[in-house]
Order: C-alpha cells, then sequence, then structure tokens
C-alpha cells in the first residue's frame, strides 16, 4: 500500500523544497509535476518527509545528475541549512517505490514531444518530419528480480552476465528528441515493442526504419494510418517488377505469403531502389543495398535524395550514444548501465534519463535557434555539462532573475559549437571480444553469506 504525506522540510526560495532544481522547471513546469501526481493517484495526505512530489523532482534529477548515488542527488538538489539532516538512503529507495513509474510515465507523455519547426536545419525532407524507429538494449544490474522480468541473452558460451532490457524509440531526426518510447526485456521483439508506439508517431512523419524492422503486417498499418515511409530490406526478398522508373528505381508489389504473391491477391505498391559503392574504403562495398518506400513519385523524390536521406537514420544512433555514454559516461564504463535492482526502478529509471535527455535537448534547440545554427553543431557533452553546472546557480525568486539565468545558460549553451563532420566511416567492430578469465555461471551468482571472518579461515602449515 502507498503511504502518503506532508513534506515537514522547511520550504523557501519561493516555495520550493528542492530549491537547486528550479532551473529544470523552464522545461517541466511544476504545475505539469503535481497534475501527473495529481492524474496517476500519488496525492499527499498524512505528514512525512518526503512527499510524492519531493520524490518525483528526485528521480528526475536522477536522469540529468547520472553520476551520483541517490543521496547525493537529494542533497545536490537542496541548499545546505546548518543542522539539517539529509533523509537515509534507505528512505530515499521507499520514497521512490512508492512513487513508482507511473508519474514518470505522465510527465514524458506531457512534455516530451518533436521541437523542429519547417525551417528547422535537417529535420524535413520536402515538408516530411523526418523520424527514426531503432531499439537498443542495456544492461540492468544483475538482482533475481530483474533476470524474472528482463531475462537474459543466450549463446553458444552460456547465458549473459546482466538482465538485459530493451528500448525501441521514436526519434526526431533532426533535434536527437527521443519523443516515445516501450521498454521490454530481452525477450521481447523490436518489432513487437516498435508497434506499441504506432499510434504516436506524428501525421506529418516520413518514418525511416532498418531492415530488422519491416514486415508486411507493419507496413500495411502504418500505411492505413497514413505514414511516409523509407525502410531499408532484406537482399532476399522476392519482387516482381511492375515498372521501371526514370532515376533507376522500380515499383513493384509487396505480399503477405509465398500464395499471395503467386496468385497476385493483396498486394500493396512500393517502391524500390537498388544500389552499391564503388569505394572500397567502405563499409558496404560492392554489396547490394536495397531500400523501400511509399513515395512512389521519382521526380518528386529523386533515388539519389532518399538514399543519402536514408542515413540521416543514423542520427537515432548517435541519440542512443548521448544518453548511454555521454550522459551517463560513469556508468557506462561500468557492466551494468543502469542502477536500479527491481522492475519497477528499471522502467522509472529510463523515464528519468529520457526526460533529462530532453531537457539538455530542448535547451540545445533554443540555444542553436538563438544563434541561427543547425543543433547538430552544438555539443550534446558540452551543454549537458553546462546544465549541470549552472543548475545550482538558477535564481528563482523572482520571474526575472530566472529569465536572466535562463538567458545566461542559453547563451553558454550557443558557445559550444563543434566543427562539422568529417568524412569518415565506423567499421561495426570491438576492440576486446574474448576474455582469459573463466564466464561467470549461474553457481557464482548470489553465493551464501560467508560463515567465518578470515582470520578464522587462516591454517599455518609447518
Amino acid at each position: 500500500m502507498l503511504r502518503h504525506g506532508r513534506c515537514t522540510l522547511p520550504a523557501d526560495d519561493g516555495n520550493r523544497i528542492l530549491d537547486r532544481l528550479a532551473g529544470l522547471e523552464h522545461i517541466i513546469s511544476p504545475e505539469t509535476v503535481r497534475q501527473a501526481l495529481l492524474a496517476t493517484n500519488r496525492v499527499n495526505g498524512r505528514s512525512c518527509t518526503l512527499t510524492q512530489e519531493v520524490m518525483l523532482w528526485v528521480v528526475l534529477a536522477m536522469g540529468v545528475l547520472t553520476e551520483l548515488p541517490i543521496r547525493q542527488v537529494f542533497k545536490y538538489a537542496r541548499r545546505l541549512r546548518m543542522k539539517e539532516k539529509s533523509p537515509a538512503r534507505s528512505s530515499l529507495c521507499e520514497g521512490r517505490k512508492r512513487l513508482g513509474v507511473e508519474p514518470l510515465r505522465w510527465v514524458f507523455r506531457d512534455v516530451v514531444r518533436p521541437l523542429a519547426k519547417p525551417d528547422t536545419p535537417g529535420a524535413f525532407y520536402r515538408g516530411f518530419r523526418l523520424v527514426g524507429c531503432d531499439g537498443t538494449v542495456g544492461d540492468a544490474p544483475d538482482s533475481p528480480a530483474n533476470a524474472a522480468a528482463f531475462h537474459r541473452s543466450s549463446g553458444s558460451r552460456g547465458d549473459g552476465a546482466f538482465p538485459q532490457v530493451r528500448k525501441v524509440s521514436l526519434v526526431e531526426l533532426g533535434t536527437h528528441v527521443e519523443f516515445a518510447l516501450a521498454v521490454g526485456g530481452w525477450q521481447d521483439s523490436e518489432t513487437v515493442l516498435a508497434e506499441q508506439l504506432f499510434d504516436q508517431i506524428p501525421a506529418d512523419a516520413l518514418l525511416l526504419e532498418d531492415r530488422g524492422f519491416f514486415s508486411y503486417s507493419s507496413w500495411k498499418k502504418l500505411t492505413g494510418r497514413g505514414v511516409q515511409l523509407l525502410v531499408r530490406i532484406k537482399k532476399n526478398m522476392v519482387f516482381h517488377k511492375l515498372s521501371c522508373l526514370s532515376d533507376g528505381s522500380y515499383l513493384a508489389k509487396i505480399y503477405e505469403s509465398p500464395k499471395d504473391r503467386r496468385n497476385d491477391q493483396n498486394g500493396i505498391i512500393v517502391r524500390v531502389i537498388e544500389y552499391t559503392l564503388d569505394d572500397p574504403q567502405r563499409t558496404g562495398h560492392g554489396e547490394l543495398h536495397r531500400l523501400m518506400t511509399t513515395l512512389l513519385d521519382e521526380h518528386t523524390y529523386p533515388a539519389e535524395e532518399l538514399i543519402l536521406l536514408y542515413h540521416e537514420r543514423w542520427e537515432e544512433e548517435s541519440t542512443f550514444d548521448e544518453q548511454k555514454t555521454h550522459q551517463d559516461p560513469r556508468r557506462a564504463s561500468k557492466p551494468a548501465n543502469l542502477r536500479s535492482e527491481t522492475p519497477q526502478g528499471v522502467h522509472q529509471e529510463i523515464y528519468a534519463l529520457s526526460l533529462g535527455h530532453f531537457v539538455t535537448r530542448a535547451l540545445m534547440f533554443e540555444a542553436a535557434e538563438q544563434v541561427q545554427i543547425d543543433v547538430d553543431r552544438l555539443s550534446f557533452t558540452g551543454c549537458f555539462q553546462i546544465l549541470k553546472c549552472r543548475l545550482p546557480e538558477c535564481d528563482s525568486r523572482t520571474q526575472e532573475s530566472f529569465e536572466k539565468w535562463v538567458a545566461g545558460l542559453l547563451w553558454e549553451m550557443g558557445q559550444e559549437i563543434i566543427e562539422p563532420r568529417s568524412n569518415r566511416i565506423n567499421p561495426r567492430v570491438i576492440k576486446r571480444k574474448m576474455s582469459k578469465w573463466p564466464k561467470k555461471r549461474p553457481q557464482h551468482r548470489h553465493p551464501p553469506r560467508l560463515k567465518k571472518r578470515f582470520e578464522e579461515t587462516v591454517v599455518m602449515i609447518s
């Protein structure tokens, strides 16, 4: 049962309990937080130190202050008061459990949205908003609850060391905003998770997908919703050409089954673009590459433009890299890149990390507009560090002082300009694949507590 309470911490600085987080209110308003708690039945009644509202702000701060344990997040968020004790770690962890994931999910759906405007550089193609759909996998702490909920990968060398969480996201490619996500475990298919996001695809989107996401049923569902598609497809797909177009692409039909193909029934007309690469230095040199699209007019949508456009899909990989490597560099170097030992905590943490990423990206978008450059030319790492550095300096006592702080923050972010991307390749390889150490097996996990102290085990050999 949820325990409800009213915070007994003294409030000041405009009744903000966690007064050093006031800068986040430029993107996530206090009213949104209160509405989330009201909508999810997390309203406080009895007196306690850590209200649901305080805990929601603490969890949101965890998405920005990723390098800090939860107690240090609280201490960072509240200015030092002499003789005032900070809550214990166990109290904060219990507060997270009482809060649950529903308020985070509500805030995410209310706050996070595509940001690009028609004149935003690199965000649109001939009136279509560029949206990517892709998935990523992260390691969760090795607890029995996480293992039961998320499962482990398995292979010829046995089960994986950690339970793995799978996330599929919709990303606005021009701004790197992850505006929709679905979370499952290693056992969950990316295509099944992606279907949970279909109703959140914007009406003006051109959806870019990798070849693993294509299926006849998903294509039919998406086109039935009016979504335009540009998808990479597998080399072994069979097509019967209907007509060849002037730019080298051709029209064909896709079918649900070989029987439908033989009888030419329930076919959907698509446009297929086939090409190869003649540079031996590039990955994929000499191989057949295939794209399929709903954009059938080769004069309005030339094949060469679509080939180049498809590579914008890699901006979603950059978004995952920002979240997993740069937003959380300390944990990225650890075996498990999430911290929560319960499934509810993992879901809560994923939403907090995505909201922290959105706060940074939304501020970067405003900063880029002020200096009139493509937001891709701003360093995510630099802007993220500026936000963490300047957040405690936010003076929210008056609207004027708050706006002055925001203006200074955006100006500083606008100076984090990086060089245009170089013409480079990144082979899909890793530096370290095998280890000489024995693999961790089930019998090595969660051993029983020791019964003897070390000094009690020492036996001298004469």
